[in-house]
């Protein structure tokens, strides 16, 4: 079984916002903020910002992996008008609560990844330089394939009548 490589990776930075939670269960809210084109030089989980019991920290680097299978959902995404990429959060045992997991511009996987339930999944704003990336990449590999309906095989009424099995009926 082959595994597809992606064929162009976008390398990006991750900020994630952390809020004073109004709640007994926890002290903080954590949430993906933003995506920032390229990989900054700057050390993961330093503060970018505080503001009011709001803190923002560039959280450290994903990529962005983007596959020739995938044109047709990084298409859509860029034609629904508010063109995203999903960061996925996942718990971590280190010094911080969260590891970046994932950043994908495939709706249909960033939907995918909300599955695992301790995982953070949040549609951030895509950046101007990946869009353009990543339209560059729909229009020199995209091909429009035609949507073929299968036909579906007749019931055979036959096959649902009663057998004969040995030492009698069933």
């Amino acid at each position: 079984m082959s595994v597809a490589l992606p064929l162009q990776r976008i390398p990006v930075g991750i900020v994630v916002e952390r809020r004073k939670a109004d709640s007994p269960w926890g002290d903080f809210i954590w949430r993906s903020a933003a995506v920032l084109p390229d990989k900054p030089d700057t050390e993961p989980w330093t503060i970018l910002r505080e503001q009011g019991g709001t803190s923002w920290f560039y959280a450290g680097s994903a990529t962005v992996d983007l596959y020739v299978s995938e044109t047709a959902r990084y298409r859509d995404n860029i034609a629904s008008g508010t063109p995203s990429l999903w960061v996925v959060l996942s718990p971590s045992e280190g010094a911080w609560p969260y590891a970046i997991a994932a950043a994908t511009a495939d709706p249909a996987e960033g939907e995918g990844l909300t599955e695992a339930a301790d995982n953070l999944v949040e549609a951030v704003p895509m950046p101007e330089v990946v869009r353009e990336l990543i339209e560059s990449f729909i229009a020199e590999h995209h091909v429009e394939r035609e949507f073929v309906k299968r036909e579906r095989r007749r019931a055979d009424p036959e096959a649902l009548a009663r057998r004969q099995h040995e030492g009698g009926q069933e």
